[in-house]
């Protein structure tokens, strides 16, 4: 190990858990300093601490029920700057010499989005100039500065774009993710205790897992590591354990047909009723919503009866009251009917690359839906993964029976 990093660059992202209190802290400066003994150089990408943004979240809602996206940007910011100052400190106690810096002070340049902005460039000079004076240089992850010269954050989860997208900027050896488990496994462990670590996943089933809701990673994150082919290792950050290599082509010769199954509770179902049926509405609808950078999910049009029909579609939760507001002023634009929402949902998927050479994967996947009384309330299916809505309170119970049907647990 110590030939091969030598003078190398090293991106590390740990997770608000990873950094959940001093001792925490003082746990990452020690791994840190491990690897600076090998000879690496390294940036740190750090998430708030614990449960930080979300006790903001809450704080701000008791301010304003609906805050401004800009003044929640400014917010919820301040709990990176807090943890990368405090590790900072942490280091500096330890003869280490580190810098705590900002999006902003790094040059992670971004759209002008709040709360869901992209990263346009990354200017690193500012990091290349820390590096050289042998310092470890502490960003605060989830957060950059627009083209407006105003705080901007990537969304929940954001400080994994930032790890990978520094990773490419820097042309690092190396990207970790760091979190409180110790890989992906084939199903949430919380939920399904016979859950397997996986050793290695490609880059599009972890791209479809994470965007189906498994939470251990970002899915803006690994679309850029597929991109640039970064490969990311995710890893414990109290263990020191390898973790899953998530990489474009896997060593295992023979793929399984299902590698791994995902839940998420927190869309929500919209429908406009009573739409006219004919050539560009259904335009008009998405073309409107993507105009307001609402990431539509799953779509439903139903079979029309006398030249109208319902459309439905899933947003996530975060976005209801927006969407709302917005799917009613396109009803009445387009003269349909009234707007409603279902927030009592989830959707259960399962995902693997082995499903490209295999038939009947998604017969086997209702069947035992159907046979354990879940319905199915839509349907949505890629090359390498098949996603059903279904009622929340059968969730959990739909992530079990999939997993043992396609014998995870036994991996």
């Amino acid at each position: 190990m110590q030939n091969k990093l030598k003078n190398k660059i090293i991106i590390q992202k740990y997770g608000g858990s990873s950094v959940a209190n001093v001792e925490c802290v003082e746990n990452v400066a020690r791994r840190i300093i491990f690897y600076i003994k090998k000879g690496c150089k390294v940036i740190v990408v750090l998430s708030a601490m614990g449960d930080t943004t979300d006790e903001l979240v809450v704080l701000a809602k008791k301010i304003n029920p609906n805050p401004s996206e800009r003044e929640m940007d400014m917010l919820v910011s301040t709990g990176e700057q807090i943890s990368c100052s405090l590790l900072a400190m942490a280091l500096h106690k330890k003869k280490v010499e580190a810098i705590s810096l900002t999006g902003s002070q790094v040059g992670i340049i971004t759209d002008t989005y709040h709360s869901q902005a992209k990263i346009l460039k990354i200017e690193a000079d500012r990091i290349k100039k820390e590096l050289t004076k042998g310092k470890v240089v502490i960003v605060t992850g989830f957060q950059g500065v627009s083209t407006d010269f105003e705080i901007t954050t990537l969304g929940r989860g954001g400080s994994d774009l930032s790890a990978v997208a520094l990773a490419v900027a820097i042309k690092a050896a190396m990207c970790e993710i760091y979190t409180d488990v110790e890989g992906i496994y084939t199903a949430d462990p919380r939920i399904v205790l016979d859950a397997k670590k996986i050793n290695y996943i490609t880059f599009d089933e972890m791209l479809e897992l994470a965007s189906r809701g498994a939470k251990i990673m970002h899915t803006r994150a690994v679309e850029v590591a597929k991109k640039f082919n970064i490969p990311l290792h995710v890893r414990s950050s109290f263990s020191k354990k390898e973790g899953t290599l998530i990489m474009e082509k896997t060593p295992v010769i023979e793929e399984a047909v299902v590698r791994g199954v995902a839940l998420t509770d927190n869309e929500v179902k919209i429908t406009l009723c009573n739409v006219l049926d004919k050539p560009g509405i259904a335009a008009h609808v998405f073309n409107d919503l993507a105009c307001e950078n609402i990431n539509v999910d799953m779509i439903v049009q139903n079979v029309s009866h006398k030249n109208a029909t319902d459309i439905s579609f899933t947003v996530p939760k975060k976005d209801l009251a927006k969407t709302i507001k917005i799917s009613k002023k396109i009803s009445k634009d387009i003269g349909s009917g009234e707007v409603s929402f279902d927030e009592n949902i989830a959707k259960v998927s399962i995902v693997g690359v082995g499903m490209r050479s295999h038939s009947g994967v998604a017969a086997k996947c209702f069947s035992v839906l159907a046979k354990n009384k879940i319905n199915i309330d839509m349907i949505s299916t890629s090359e390498i993964s098949i996603s059903c809505v279904i009622k929340k309170d059968l969730g959990k119970k739909a992530l079990r029976i999939l997993h043992k049907i396609f014998g995870l647990h036994k991996i």
